[in-house]
């Protein structure tokens, strides 16, 4: 019985014994290993820790044989491969149901019996075959898994520039907020100091009007006074006169209301008063433009508001979201419901088409707006505007609308387009939607195309009175 590859095993070296040696405590191990030890110091047995003899141990010779045996039929397996390891027999056979090479012994075997198998020259072909695309395939994948990986590492880039872009552009429009609030507290307190200035010019100029009564009510009194002293016909001859005096004096006192400061001008619901006055310096936007989406020779605006087309492709990874092949960009907010509207400026831009598209539109390939593709917009190009029907309308209108104003009812399936400045109906297209819909913008053009702020107003809910 052959001894388990384990158990000739030297314990230092882990390795097959080379040349064993073996110790009184009944040990081997290899004579170099044995050596090395002995050179570090170590006189004990490495295995028990029993001392072992000074002078050179003898060697193992029945486990040198053995060993020796193992290596030379590990190195006859391994220069013959063209034999069976169970039986001996030729390897002809090749078992299509355990992929491996048999001699004919195994197909009768219990191990291979019933196994579909071929001979040996015609399986190497197909093998050969199967290898070969399954080569290509790996080569196609290595390929997407480069290309992935190039896409990964241009997102994090990408992810660290967006980082930065939108703080700034948060800190610009904060900083927008914050000077109106600063503004508006300069005006305030400047309001308050201008009241308190014509508050006290007021009151300066009664304490001097009643300086001037208390001296000629002073001066009326002692005159009275002395009359009362004198003989009778002096003070009849003077009375009228006095008297008139006197009423001057008494009807001279001066309204003392309204000499203090408005308080309540200033502070009554005072910042609710600034939320209305901030209000009249922003707007909302039903809709934002989604800048994932964006081609790369578009160029949105901090607040995401409006775009143009530059010639200078900006650097933006090839995410899928992106549209690669046309200057097209779509909202952040997909509809599936309801009524919704947003105007957008157009002003003299040449070129652009305006309108809504389904989540699920192509993105990397060029395709016509159309409905069949997913697609119900408004196109002016060459002074000529047409609704992207198939084909295209031409549309006959007076005056190219330099604002328009797209209308989505979702469950009605109307898409509209309307001029805001008369209300009028360009056209409008009729569908059954059955996906989200995306605000859809197109242009070739320098010149920007503008989502238009809407007022924002602040209503008070009043609670009926209830009688107690």
């Amino acid at each position: 019985m052959s001894l388990p590859e384990e158990d000739l095993t030297c314990p230092v070296c882990c390795d097959i014994f080379r040349d064993p040696v073996l110790l009184p405590c009944s040990h081997s191990f290899c004579r170099d290993c044995l050596k090395r030890c002995r050179d570090a110091g170590m006189r004990e047995c490495p295995v028990c820790r029993k001392k072992g003899p000074k002078s050179s141990p003898p060697s193992n010779l029945a486990l040198k044989n053995v060993c020796e045996a193992v290596q030379q039929a590990k190195r006859q397996n391994s220069e013959d491969k063209t034999n069976c390891n169970l039986h001996g027999e030729k390897l002809k056979l090749f078992c299509l149901v355990d992929k491996q090479p048999i001699c004919v012994v195994c197909q009768s075997s219990k191990l291979h019996k019933n196994h579909e198998c071929l001979p040996k020259d015609e399986a190497l072909q197909d093998c050969k075959d199967e290898l070969e695309a399954s080569l290509k395939n790996l080569r196609e994948k290595l390929k997407s898994l480069e290309e992935i990986q190039r896409t990964s590492a241009e997102l994090l880039k990408h992810v660290e520039s967006q980082m930065l872009e939108t703080q700034a552009a948060i800190r610009s429009q904060f900083q927008q907020l914050h000077q109106v609030l600063y503004d508006e507290e300069s005006s305030r307190l400047a309001a308050v100091e201008r009241e308190k200035e014509e508050k006290i010019t007021a009151m300066k100029e009664k304490i001097r009007n009643t300086s001037v009564d208390v001296i000629s009510a002073t001066e009326t009194i002692a005159v009275i006074q002395k009359q009362l002293t004198e003989n009778d016909m002096d003070l009849l001859q003077n009375f009228k006169a006095t008297q008139d005096r006197s009423q001057g004096v008494l009807s001279g006192l001066h309204n003392m209301s309204g000499l203090l400061m408005d308080v309540t001008k200033h502070l009554s619901n005072l910042k609710c008063r600034v939320w209305e006055k901030l209000l009249d310096s922003v707007g909302y936007t039903h809709v934002t433009l989604d800048p994932n989406t964006a081609h790369p020779c578009l160029v949105l605006s901090d607040d995401l508001t409006s775009l143009h087309y530059s010639k200078q492709p900006s650097c933006c990874p090839d995410n899928p979201e992106r549209f690669h092949m046309s200057a097209e960009v779509v909202g952040s907010t997909a509809f599936d419901s309801g009524s919704h509207h947003w105007v957008v400026e157009t002003g003299s831009s040449p070129d652009w088409l305006l309108g809504v598209a389904s989540s699920s539109v192509q993105r990397n390939t060029e395709v016509s707006a159309r409905p069949e593709n997913g697609f119900w917009t408004l196109c002016f190009r060459d002074g000529e505007l047409r609704a992207m029907t198939s084909p295209p309308a031409l549309l006959e209108v007076s005056n190219t609308p330099k604002q328009v104003k797209v209308q989505l009812d979702y469950e009605k399936g109307m898409v509209s387009f309307l001029n805001p400045a008369d209300n009028s109906l360009i056209y409008a297209f009729t569908q059954t939607f059955t996906e989200p819909l995306l605000p859809y913008f197109y242009t070739k053009s320098s010149r920007p195309l503008r989502i238009k702020p809407e007022k924002v107003l602040i209503t008070t809910l009043i609670h009926p009175f209830t009688p107690p």
